[in-house]
């Protein structure tokens, strides 16, 4: 069966870098270094997910989405990197 959806990775659509407990993640970090990053873009604001999941989610209504595959950051889970 085929089903029409979308997919995002967390750092391209998230935002909230500082929200919610999450922690710097390696992008973080990586998009500070000189040259890394196009005209030192972050993925601080990025698309504002993190806020606007509930319009986002009644957008992919509308489109007739059928599946939504997405990543969390995962230092959003584990902000210092450790635990178990």
């Amino acid at each position: 069966m085929i089903r029409f959806g979308a997919a995002t990775a967390a750092y391209q659509i998230e935002g909230a870098v500082r929200e919610g407990g999450r922690g710097p993640s390696i992008w973080d970090d990586f998009r500070l270094l000189p040259g890394r990053v196009a005209d030192g873009h972050s993925g601080e604001g990025a698309c504002d997910h993190y806020h606007r999941v509930r319009g986002d989610l009644d957008l992919m209504a509308a489109l007739g989405l059928e599946t939504y595959r997405f990543s969390i950051a995962c230092r959003g889970c584990s902000p210092t990197g450790g635990g178990r």
